[in-house]
């Protein structure tokens, strides 16, 4: 069935993958993005989907844009919380800004996203939050006590408002990835990434659109027996 779906940080890479994803599913989709216009505006081109620009760390600005995608596009069933940034640093050298907007960005906007939809899912019974985690997230990773703190929080976040939603039909789960292969990972100096792969079994970083099927999995009618639940797509590098 044919849902509203929300993707946060849902323009590039692995959120712009999962809003494809969901479109060709039959989703009617909007993708929120914080700040590149030029992206957002090809994204739309490209794929029809509408961008709507807001930042996500700010409950007020999360309230405005999604009142108007509610206005736009209907209801909103389905919400991806994929938004993230990184602010890498030893935390000897870590500054409070440095913590403080990964923690925003990472992990707040779950809970204004989450908190602006919940009622409309618990009222229509029925909704699919998915929120994508990290494989930082479970073994930590050194210079990012700041992502991996966000995304371990994103895990616990996620179990905790499944046993608030099940009764009324409303799945949390989250997704773990590893390293993927975007724009991002790609920027890692060649000598880097290759140790990087050579710690992952299946021997190649990931695909986003191995991200976003597994999205589509959790997010269907069918999948209503599924909450609570972190899946690990990292290539067995880490098995948690």
């Amino acid at each position: 069935m044919a849902r509203v779906a929300v993707v946060t940080g849902g323009t590039r890479g692995i959120g712009g993958a999962i809003s494809l994803a969901l479109k060709q599913a039959g989703h009617n989709v909007g993708a929120i993005y914080a700040g590149n216009d030029g992206a957002a505006a090809a994204f739309t081109k490209e794929t029809g989907i509408p961008a709507y620009r807001f930042d996500v760390s700010d409950y007020k600005a999360c309230e405005a844009g999604l009142k108007r995608i509610a206005s736009e596009l209907g209801p909103i069933e389905v919400l991806v919380n994929n938004a993230g940034i990184t602010r890498d640093a030893v935390l000897h050298r870590m500054t409070p800004e440095q913590w403080g907007a990964v923690i925003q960005t990472n992990l707040t906007s779950c809970f204004n996203m989450c908190r602006l939809v919940i009622d409309s899912m618990r009222e229509r019974g029925f909704g699919r939050i998915v929120n994508i985690g990290s494989i930082n997230g479970q073994a930590g990773q050194y210079g990012q006590v700041n992502y991996a703190a966000a995304k371990s929080g994103i895990h616990g976040f996620t179990k905790a408002l499944a046993q608030e939603g099940a009764s009324k039909g409303i799945t949390v789960n989250a997704i773990a990835p590893g390293y993927i292969d975007t724009d991002m990972v790609r920027a890692v100096p060649p000598n880097v990434l290759e140790k990087i792969v050579a710690r992952i079994p299946v021997g190649r970083l990931g695909l986003a659109e191995e991200i976003a099927r597994t999205v589509l999995f959790l997010v269907c009618d069918e999948g209503a027996f599924i909450t609570g639940s972190t899946i690990s797509v990292n290539g067995g590098q880490h098995m948690y």
